[in-house]
C-alpha cells in the first residue's frame, strides 16, 4: 500500500517486485500480480487492459515464477497504483495448469454469499491466500454459488465478498479450519486492504520510512529488500495468529492520507491435527521460525486419518 507522500514512487514499486522474487522460495506453480486503486482522486488512472483489466483492477498472472510473469512495462501502472497484491502459489488443492486457480483471484460478489441478505450486493473482491484449508467444511455450512476454479482459496474469498462488517470477517475467519494467511481488497474501497493471519500460515507486516506499507510470507525479505533496494524500513512485525487488520489511506472519500492501521481484531483460528508441518516456515532463519513457533495458540482439531484430539496449542 502505497503512500501518496513519498517522494519517490519507484523505491515502493521496487520493493513490490523484490519480494515477488523472494516470494518463489514458497510456491512456483504459478504467480500473479493485481494493480488496485488507480482514479483520478487518488493521484493515479483506472488500470486495465483490454484481456487484464477488471474493473479498475489489472490482474496478470500465469504458470511458473513470479519472475515469469512480471515485465518492466508494468512499471508505470505499478508506480501509480495505490495498492498493489502479488502472490506466489505451491499448489496444495486444484490444478497448477487451470487459470482460474492462480492467484490474486478475482471474486465477485453474490447475494447469496452475503452475510447480510438485507445489504446490496457487494462489488466483490481481489484476494490472495497462502496455505490450505478444509473448503468442503465451509460448502457444508454456506450455500455459495458455483466456483470458477477448484481450489480451496476460492470459496473463502466468496464468503469474504459478502463480509460488510468487522465482525462478519472475524465469524468466516474462525469457521475456517486449516492454514490461512490472507490478503484482500474489497472492490467497493479499493484503497483499503484486509489483512489476516489465521492458523500456521506466517504473515509479516511492514512500515518504510516513506510510510508505505508491505506484507509477505517471510519476516526476512524484508531484511533482503533492505540490502538489495535504496528502501529502509521503520517497523517489521509477525502477526500473531488470530489477528486481523484493515489498512487504509483515506479516513474521508477523496481525501490522500499516509496508510494506516484502521483496526483491528482477534478471531480463534483452527488448524487440523495434520496441518503442523515444518514447510509451513520454509525460508525462515532458525531465530524467526522458533519465534514465531513459540507465539502459537491456535486450537487443533482431529481429522479422519489424524493423529489427536481437541487441544489448544500454546
Amino acid at each position: 500500500m502505497r503512500s501518496p507522500f513519498a517522494d519517490d514512487p519507484g523505491r515502493a514499486s521496487d520493493v513490490f517486485v523484490t519480494l515477488g522474487a523472494l516470494a518463489e522460495e514458497r510456491g512456483t506453480d504459478s504467480a500473479g500480480l493485481a494493480l488496485l486503486g488507480g482514479r483520478s482522486g487518488l493521484g493515479g488512472t483506472v488500470l486495465g487492459g483490454p484481456s487484464a483489466g477488471v474493473g479498475g483492477c489489472r490482474v496478470v498472472k500465469g504458470r511458473g515464477r513470479f519472475s515469469g510473469i512480471w515485465r518492466p512495462e508494468f512499471l508505470a501502472e505499478l508506480d501509480r497504483a495505490p495498492v498493489a497484491l502479488g502472490h506466489t502459489r505451491w499448489a496444495t488443492q486444484g490444478s497448477p495448469a487451470e487459470a482460474d486457480n492462480a492467484s490474486p483471484m478475482v471474486v465477485p460478489g453474490t447475494a447469496a454469499a452475503c452475510l447480510d441478505r438485507s445489504a446490496r450486493t457487494p462489488a466483490g473482491v481481489v484476494a490472495t491466500h497462502n496455505g490450505d484449508i478444509d473448503a468442503a467444511d465451509l460448502l457444508s455450512r454456506y450455500a455459495l454459488p458455483p466456483a470458477a476454479g477448484t481450489t480451496d482459496s476460492e470459496p473463502l474469498f466468496q464468503l469474504l465478498a459478502g463480509c460488510r462488517t468487522p465482525s462478519d470477517v472475524t465469524r468466516v475467519l474462525e469457521a475456517v479450519v486449516g492454514r490461512v494467511a490472507l490478503a484482500w481488497v474489497d472492490r467497493d474501497r479499493p484503497t483499503e486492504v484486509h489483512l489476516a493471519r489465521g492458523a500456521l500460515s506466517p504473515l509479516a507486516v511492514a512500515v518504510d520510512t516513506d510510510q508505505n506499507i508491505y506484507w509477505a510470507s517471510n519476516p526476512a525479505w524484508f531484511r533482503d529488500v533492505e540490502r538489495h533496494t535504496r528502501v529502509r524500513f521503520a517497523t517489521v512485525v509477525m502477526l500473531r495468529e488470530g489477528t486481523y487488520l484493515k489498512v487504509g489511506m483515506e479516513r474521508r472519500p477523496g481525501r490522500r492520507d499516509r496508510p494506516e492501521v484502521l483496526m483491528t481484531a482477534a478471531f480463534v483460528p483452527t488448524a487440523r491435527d495434520t496441518d503442523m508441518d515444518p514447510r509451513v516456515w520454509t525460508g525462515f532463519s532458525d531465530a524467526d521460525a522458533e519465534r514465531d513457533r513459540a507465539g502459537l495458540l491456535h486450537r487443533v482439531i482431529e481429522r479422519e486419518g489424524g493423529t489427536g484430539g481437541l487441544l489448544t496449542v500454546a
